[in-house]
């Protein structure tokens, strides 16, 4: 079995602030920061850290994707699947507050210019049963959720960030979503829903679909068409959630595919995601495996 992350690859420009600027303001930052980022590049590193071999799909600019390829490859990710494209890579500029909330600005770049072309060549190199895990950063999503389904692959997709355009995707093809209350609430037209009642609805519409509704302070919650699993945080003191959704995704499929049940699953996530927030940065604040299960949880927190 083989994993694709076919996804986003960002330059991050992250800027310390006291408030997030306001229309018509000027505000200067406190200190300013680059890093990788993307949520695939995120994801990647994530399922990579969690202990499985992944392989990296998109695209990347000439001029300015080093640094990202030279990430990817650090963390033990494939990336002869990457494109390079006539552009700019991908990059997102990011605000970010002393309490960890940010607010971001992004710029597809060369995630915008995959075609179908990539597309067929990339998938070409799976087969049945293998996984890829896509997020909403790139080009072509219709395409190769189609293209994929046809294979047979195991198609996640974490819808993120949300657009108008999402529900003209094939979602019957999605095997696993994993989302959290906004764009559950988007996609299902579930407003005013929460928690047990938002996956009801949303497991409604796609009853073949394993669903992960992640709820912030609240956890997380899995279902599919004969279980329901609920898994509470691990709380820690948050510098920077920049990572925390992509850290969580990674290392849940990194779990299952490292044949781990549902709910050790969702508690590695757990774990790992709360170890990621107590670091500043996107990719760089994520976990190894060991530091997930070397951490000390003893103090009960949940």
């Amino acid at each position: 079995m083989k994993v694709l992350n076919l996804g986003s690859l960002n330059i991050d420009y992250v800027y310390d602030v006291d408030h997030f600027v306001r229309a018509g303001e000027t505000q200067g930052s406190l200190n300013m920061e680059t890093f990788c980022g993307g949520k695939g590049l995120n994801q990647s590193i994530a399922l990579s850290r969690s202990g499985i071999e992944v392989w990296h799909g998109g695209a990347v600019g000439f001029d300015d994707s080093k640094m990202l390829l030279d990430t990817l490859v650090a963390a033990g990710v494939r990336i002869n699947l990457i494109n390079r494209k006539n552009s700019k890579s991908g990059h997102a500029i990011i605000q970010k507050v002393k309490s960890g909330e940010n607010c971001i600005l992004l710029h597809g770049g060369a995630n915008h210019m995959i075609t179908k072309e990539d597309v067929a060549f990339t998938l070409g190199n799976f087969q049945q049963g293998d996984y890829i895990i896509l997020q909403n950063e790139i080009s072509e999503l219709p395409y190769i959720m189609e293209s994929a389904h046809k294979k047979g692959m195991k198609v996640v997709f974490n819808p993120s960030p949300i657009s108008r355009e999402i529900m003209d995707y094939p979602l019957e093809y999605v095997d696993y979503f994993i989302l959290n209350e906004i764009e559950a609430a988007d996609i299902c037209d579930g407003h005013g829903l929460e928690g047990s009642e938002l996956i009801e609805k949303l497991h409604g519409l796609f009853p073949e679909s394993k669903i992960v509704l992640t709820l912030g302070e609240k956890g997380s919650i899995y279902k599919d068409s004969e279980k329901i699993y609920h898994q509470p945080i691990f709380k820690v003191k948050a510098v920077d959630t920049t990572a925390a959704g992509d850290t969580f995704t990674g290392f849940f499929i990194g779990a299952l595919v490292s044949n781990k049940g549902v709910e050790d699953s969702l508690e590695i996530a757990a774990k790992a995601s709360a170890i990621s927030v107590t670091r500043n940065g996107a990719s760089v604040s994520i976990p190894t495996l060991e530091e997930v299960v070397g951490h000390n949880w003893s103090n009960g927190d949940k």
